[in-house]
């Protein structure tokens, strides 16, 4: 960046220094311009821990490294350009350089300015509790007891429980599933219905009715009244 300054300078001209040489003159202003924003780029640092505030920091830094700079730009002059070295010269530049300066901090500062924290929110499905599931699931048969549970289906008297390995019938109140399931990650979104946390893909709402859909292509109703806790596990 301060390179880029420099060339620009040099290309621009300014102070009367379009006088003099093209190859001298960008020379004269990427010297200047480096070694004045590293003098800077120090000072910045060391400040940092003391003056918190990044635009009273630039208006310290760049007061604080004028007369530094004005003397390399002194001595950049008298090495390139044979120019007079002494005090009154010095004073007239101190002038010239400290807007400059002050221009190129602030160009830094904005530059490297630190992005405002962004905090971002996921709704993270934790695997169930040890044994969660253990109680419901020693009602089921052999075949589907180590299976991945989907959803609970109420019908009356019995229920139809769901799994990756197919649909079973048990006969077993739906309260007194709930209760086998009070551990287990998942929510009941209906007066008929609960669902494993884990397997629900998506929700939509339509015409104020719910419905899950759940892996395999099954869909649940979701009932408004029991719609809390889909919303803040963050599906809608």
């Amino acid at each position: 960046m301060l390179v880029a300054i420099g060339v620009l300078l040099g290309f621009l001209g300014p102070f009367d220094s379009d006088s003099a040489p093209a190859v001298q003159r960008y020379l004269y202003w990427t010297i200047c311009l480096v070694g004045c924003g590293l003098i800077g780029v120090a000072a910045d640092d060391l400040l940092s821990r003391v003056v918190t505030v990044t635009w009273r920091r630039v208006a310290l830094v760049s007061l604080l490294i004028t007369p530094p700079g004005t003397l390399l730009v002194l001595a950049t002059q008298k090495l390139l350009m044979g120019q007079a070295f002494g005090w009154t010269v010095f004073l007239d530049l101190l002038w010239q350089v400290w807007p400059i300066v002050l221009a190129v901090m602030a160009v830094r500062a904005l530059v490297w300015r630190r992005r405002p924290t962004r905090i971002e929110t996921r709704t993270v499905i934790a695997p169930p509790l040890p044994d969660a599931e253990a109680v419901f699931r020693r009602r089921l048969s052999a075949r589907r007891r180590g299976a991945r549970l989907i959803a609970i289906e109420a019908h009356d008297h019995y229920l139809k429980v769901h799994t990756d390995a197919g649909e079973e019938l048990i006969t077993l109140r739906f309260a007194d599933a709930l209760e086998d399931l009070a551990q287990a990650h998942g929510w009941r979104v209906h007066r008929s219905w609960w669902v494993a946390a884990e397997a629900v893909e998506a929700v939509r709402w339509r015409r104020g009715a719910g419905e899950a859909q759940l892996v395999g292509g099954l869909k649940v109703p979701v009932s408004r009244s029991y719609s809390a806790v889909l919303k803040q596990a963050g599906w809608f």
